[in-house]
C-alpha cells in the first residue's frame, strides 16, 4: 500500500476557488476595494493569507478576478436571455429586469453593480483597472449594437436607425440604474426608467 499522502500546508482540502471568489466579491462589493483589507478577505473566505496569496496572488490581483468573474456571469446571463429569440423590446425588458435583480439582491441599500459600483472608482488609479473597465463597456455596447441590428434587420424598429448608437444609449442606461439604485431610487423608479428607455431604442 501507498503511504498515506501528508498534508498539504496552506489551502485546505475543502478550497473551492469559485465559491471563495464569490465571497470576496460580496466582501469589496460591501466595503470597496480600498476599505477592504486583507484581513476581511481571510475572514470571508475562511482562508488564512499564505493560502489567499497562494491561490490569488495579492489583493490586488484578487479583485481583478471577482471582476473577471462577474463580468463573465452578467455576459452569461445576456446571452441566457437570447436563447428563444425574442423581438428587441422583450429582450431589453429582460436584460434591464435582471440586471436590477441583482443590482437590489442582499440586504438594504441596494448594492448596485459590482463593476460601476467598485471599478469606476479604481479606474483612476490603476489602470489594469481602467483597461477593465473600459474594455467590459465597449464589449456590452458591440453585444447590445448586434441585438439592435438584428432587430434591424427584421424589421421591429426603423430602417434608418444607428444601431451602435442605440446601443450606447442601452449601455448608458443600464449604467445608470446601476448609480441611481446605490443613490436610493426605488425599483419602481428603475423600472419606469428602463421602459422610457426602451421606447426611445424601439422607435420604429
Amino acid at each position: 500500500m501507498n503511504a498515506p499522502e501528508k498534508r498539504r500546508r496552506g489551502r485546505p482540502r475543502e478550497y473551492n476557488a469559485d465559491s471563495a471568489l464569490a465571497r470576496a466579491e460580496y466582501t469589496f462589493w460591501k466595503r470597496g476595494y480600498a476599505g477592504t483589507s486583507l484581513d476581511d478577505l481571510a475572514a470571508a473566505t475562511g482562508m488564512n493569507r499564505p493560502s489567499l496569496y497562494a491561490a490569488f496572488g495579492d489583493k490586488r490581483s484578487l479583485y481583478l478576478k471577482t471582476l473577471e468573474r462577474y463580468r463573465d456571469q452578467a455576459r452569461a446571463k445576456s446571452k441566457e436571455l437570447l436563447a428563444d429569440d425574442p423581438p428587441l423590446r422583450v429582450y431589453l425588458e429582460r436584460f434591464y429586469e435582471a440586471a436590477l435583480d441583482i443590482y437590489f439582491a442582499g440586504p438594504k441599500p441596494a448594492r448596485g453593480c459590482y463593476s460601476i459600483g467598485t471599478a469606476a472608482t479604481e479606474a483612476a488609479v490603476d489602470p489594469a483597472v481602467r483597461t477593465f473597465l473600459a474594455d467590459s463597456i465597449r464589449n456590452t455596447d458591440a453585444f447590445l449594437a448586434g441585438v439592435i441590428r438584428r432587430a434591424r434587420d427584421r424589421k421591429e424598429i426603423a430602417a434608418n436607425c444607428d444601431p451602435n448608437a442605440l446601443a450606447g444609449i442601452a449601455t448608458a442606461t443600464l449604467h445608470t440604474l446601476a448609480v441611481r439604485s446605490r443613490a436610493g431610487h426605488s425599483r419602481k423608479e428603475l423600472s419606469a426608467l428602463a421602459a422610457a428607455a426602451i421606447e426611445a431604442i424601439c422607435r420604429r
